[in-house]
């Protein structure tokens, strides 16, 4: 089977495609207070995140985050640590430390 054939299926199931070069990451954000936000902020704070991730195109998804303490910790996936950067300038988020992850484990691993 050829593969745009495997591709047009793929698409025709409703598959996403991983765009080459995709690497994950962990955001580390310093952001003092904001384990006190209210949904209704960190609702605005995601409609924000997600219009400069809409606008910087399909290269860079943002998977989740955690919010412990004064930090937020986000998972995304991009081709580059500087469109990573350029996603907190454009946000207005910092994002202090920028690690690229080099393995997933989890319990099943143990298996």
């Amino acid at each position: 089977m050829n593969h745009k054939l495997i591709v047009l299926c793929a698409l025709a199931f409703g598959a996403t495609l991983p765009t080459l070069a995709q690497q994950r990451f962990v955001i580390e954000r310093d952001m003092p207070g904001v384990s006190t936000l209210t949904p209704e902020q960190l609702r605005d704070a995601s409609r924000n995140s997600n219009k400069v991730l809409h606008d910087l195109g399909p290269d860079i998804q943002w998977v989740h985050s955690y919010v412990a303490g004064d930090k937020i910790y986000c998972i995304y996936n991009a081709p580059s640590e500087a469109l990573i950067r350029e996603h907190a300038k454009r946000a207005g988020l910092p994002a202090n430390r920028i690690t690229a992850v080099a393995a997933v484990i989890d319990p099943t691993t143990a298996r």
